[in-house]
């Protein structure tokens, strides 16, 4: 368990909390490019760690984001005209670039200077690469490098991606990626002789069915974060072990579950209630084919809500509390160990059902949780060194940090996890994704 104090580091990303400051210091995957389809095309409302935004693509095609207060009288840039290169309030005409400098002032005296005294509270610099928006709302003049992500150094071509809100706080999200022994239980299928609610090109899903529900689990830091191994007693003399990775400050990469994939998701903060759930699959050495992409992110039952003004109802599923996320009871007791339709909705209904924030000084961990425990701690100590001594977090000026991948492995019994499938985690290889 944690201290309630502890409890709030960890959770809490608003402009000037520890993690709120540590989340600032990194680049941060926040949107989809697709989202922002044309030059000057219309303005979207934002949450973003607490802070209300505007987001668009300017004339000259480059993606902004700024708060959304005018300076002025404090009007919405929500109603703003995108223009010539910038966001032109309507309420008086005052118009701010990309950058948050006011550009014109129409209704002031062509000799008069007041708009080079001008600037949005916020404006923040964003870069596209992947077809992903990454934006950096750190201190430095001059942003630390990308992070070396295979599936973002790679063609388009070999990505899939997906999003989807989800009412929880982001390190409900994180932790049940990094959380190997739910699979023995909530993702479980039942009817193991077919696989006919997963369709596609892929073998039975080995991943998603074990014999041993009690995995050993070896657990190292790393010089971005906390990578662990779980191991399974699946036949005599062997261990069939999942290695998964945690990268500062929010990514989580589950072992892959299928031929053609490498998988990572990550959680960014609306708020401390609300959380984008990324969710990307990609092959590192050829395109996936459109039945793969078909197969790997399949659409959760009921689709997304419509989209609004609201930032909330962005990427938002129907599946909810209030239609039990299209549980099945009869499903359960014959189909799948939970009778939630799709292993997105299981996690998520679970997720939302702990509340927004858990209350961690009630838990009671056991074995199983010894990386949960040790991502914590990674987070919480770089979040105070950061606010105590200033210490840079992990990875920060590390793109390289990030170049790696997780991996399933099946060894005789003693080998060293570590090194025999030390080759298989390192990205930019051609070696075989399983």
């Amino acid at each position: 368990m944690l201290s309630a104090h502890d409890n709030e580091i960890l959770t809490q990303v608003k402009p000037g909390t520890p993690m709120g400051n540590l989340m600032r210091q990194y680049w941060m995957p926040i949107y989809l490019s697709s989202d922002l389809p044309e030059n000057d095309s219309k303005p979207e409302r934002m949450k973003l760690l607490h802070e209300d935004l505007i987001i668009f693509r300017d004339s000259e095609g480059r993606v902004g984001l700024v708060t959304e207060v005018c300076p002025h009288r404090g009007a919405s840039l929500y109603w703003s005209r995108n223009e010539k290169g910038g966001l032109r309030c309507v309420y008086h005409g005052w118009m701010y670039n990309a950058t948050g400098r006011c550009v014109d002032m129409p209704n002031e005296p062509a000799y008069s200077n007041f708009k080079d005294k001008v600037r949005l509270k916020a404006a923040y610099p964003c870069v596209e690469r992947n077809g992903v928006v990454w934006t950096y709302m750190g201190p430095r003049a001059t942003p630390p490098p990308l992070p070396e992500l295979e599936w973002n150094m790679l063609p388009q071509s070999h990505v899939d991606i997906r999003r989807d809100l989800q009412e929880s706080n982001w390190v409900q999200g994180l932790e049940g990626n990094i959380d190997s022994s739910h699979l023995s239980f909530l993702h479980t299928r039942l009817a193991l002789d077919g696989n006919a609610e997963f369709p596609g090109p892929f073998p039975q899903n080995r991943g998603l069915s074990f014999n041993d529900n009690v995995p050993k689990m070896e657990v190292v830091t790393t010089e971005a974060g906390v990578r662990y191994a779980a191991g399974r007693k699946e036949e005599p003399g062997k261990v069939y072990w999942r290695i998964t990775q945690f990268l500062m400050p929010f990514y989580g990469m589950f072992a892959p579950v299928g031929l053609a994939e490498c998988p990572i998701q990550w959680w960014v903060p609306l708020d401390d209630n609300n959380v984008y759930k990324w969710d990307v699959r990609w092959n590192p050495v050829r395109p996936l084919t459109d039945e793969e992409r078909t197969f790997l992110l399949m659409p959760d039952p009921g689709g997304w809500v419509e989209w609004t003004a609201d930032p909330y109802s962005h990427w938002r599923l129907n599946a909810s509390r209030e239609n039990d996320y299209f549980n099945d009871h009869q499903a359960q007791i014959d189909k799948r160990y939970s009778g939630i339709p799709s292993i997105n909705l299981q996690d998520k209904a679970i997720l939302e059902s702990m509340g927004h924030v858990v209350d961690r000084t009630e838990e009671h961990l056991g074995t199983a949780d010894a990386m949960i425990i040790r991502t914590r701690r990674r987070l919480i100590n770089a979040a105070k060194a950061l606010r105590d001594h200033g210490t840079i977090p992990p990875g920060v000026d590390d793109p390289q940090a990030y170049s790696v991948r997780t991996a399933t492995t099946i060894l005789d019994e003693g080998l060293d996890w570590q090194e025999a499938a030390g080759p298989d985690l390192q990205a930019g290889t051609d070696r075989p994704v399983l």
